[in-house]
């Protein structure tokens, strides 16, 4: 697999991460973060998924007790930050 294909596939599991942890926002980004603390549970895990954006999210998501400590810690430390987004995004209405 050539570096360049791997840093498409660790991008678009970054994406992943961050739509699994902002699936109700309307902002999709990601951290580099996430980039590098999950991109090898993407492979491992979810390698027959990409590049399918909402399949690996699904996949991560299944697979949540499967993946290394940074990489849930990422994850965590992501949803709950969406959560404090929207809870902020439903009182200002």
């Amino acid at each position: 697999m050539t570096c360049h294909r791997i840093n498409q596939i660790a991008t678009l599991f970054a994406i992943a991460i961050a739509a699994t942890a902002l699936h109700a926002s309307s902002a999709l980004a990601f951290t580099f973060e996430a980039q590098q603390m999950c991109s090898g549970d993407a492979m491992r895990l979810c390698s027959s998924e990409i590049p399918d954006i909402p399949r690996i999210t699904a996949c991560m998501v299944r697979n949540r007790h499967h993946v290394s400590p940074g990489c849930r810690a990422v994850m965590d430390r992501e949803a709950a930050a969406a959560t404090a987004a929207r809870k902020r995004e439903a009182a200002a209405n």
